[in-house]
């Protein structure tokens, strides 16, 4: 949305420095036309604000559409930097070693090359984030994904604009057979931000929860997952602020849950998924 413009030129920068791969960019810009592209680079300028997963698949898109299509995704985003040349080349490794793993998470720290936020961990136990492991959930704007899988499942929920939209893709991935791997020696820099300094966060949190369950889960565990969840998005609502948006994004996902495609998940995957430690009601 050309708004960052140092982090922007940063990102390319630390993207096009990466070595023992092949690298083939593509620039989206969500309402508009990006201004900062690298030379070679692919650029997809969306008539309107698609919101971040629409953006991701239009970039995928612009990739699968090109001659020679590569066997992985990665999708970063332009607040994020590899501190490392050999960053892709390694995670790449890590898929090799790990072909269940439809995506391959690295450690997300700030710039300090040190500190992982207990959100930014992929698994309930955050307290370890150097450990690495089988995981259900993933941090979106840092990721690499198998081409093959991502594509099978119909890439990013599009509907959801902003927020979550890894967990209905992991989801999915994992009704489709296939799991996640966190890479925790494997390590990506972003700004120690909180996602609430935008302004849509409270409310398409809330509304993106209730439209995900409802999308994946089978229907004796929905009253579950959106119990727990509702109690934890109000704790922290009082506590952090953003209590009005909040239950206007709850009240939003309640009353519009059935505008979005149902298909639950099997049994089996409710297993898997509790099976890698994190079970789908929490």
């Amino acid at each position: 949305m050309n708004d960052r413009p140092e982090a922007e030129a940063a990102a390319q920068a630390t993207l096009l420095a990466q070595s023992g791969v092949e690298v083939r960019v593509v620039v989206v810009g969500n309402g508009c036309r990006p201004e900062i592209v690298p030379p070679s680079a692919l650029t997809v300028c969306l008539p309107k604000n698609l919101g971040i997963p629409g953006g991701r698949n239009a970039g995928a898109d612009a990739l699968r559409k090109a001659e020679n299509p590569a066997d992985w995704l990665f999708f970063l985003d332009n607040d994020a930097t590899f501190p490392r040349p050999d960053v892709l080349a390694r995670l790449i490794a890590e898929a090799e070693q790990h072909p269940e793993a439809a995506w391959v998470q690295p450690r997300l720290t700030g710039p300090d090359d040190a500190t992982t936020p207990r959100r930014w961990v992929p698994r309930l136990h955050a307290s370890n984030p150097g450990r690495p492991g089988r995981v259900t959930s993933m941090a979106e704007g840092v990721v690499l994904i198998r081409r093959d899988a991502f594509e099978a499942v119909g890439g990013w929920e599009g509907r959801l604009f902003l927020y979550h939209e890894g967990f209905d893709l992991a989801w999915r991935l994992y009704e489709a057979g296939w799991s996640g791997w966190y890479a925790a020696a494997i390590r990506m820099h972003h700004p120690l931000t909180t996602p609430a300094r935008h302004a849509l966060y409270h409310r398409l949190a809330a509304r993106n929860r209730i439209w995900i369950a409802h999308r994946n889960l089978p229907t004796p565990l929905l009253p579950l997952y959106l119990s727990v969840w509702t109690a934890i998005t109000l704790v922290r609502a009082v506590r952090g602020g953003g209590l009005g948006e909040t239950l206007r994004g709850t009240r939003e996902g309640w009353t519009t849950r059935h505008t979005q495609p149902r298909r639950p998940m099997s049994w089996r995957t409710v297993y898997r998924l509790t099976a890698a430690g994190r079970p789908p009601i929490i």
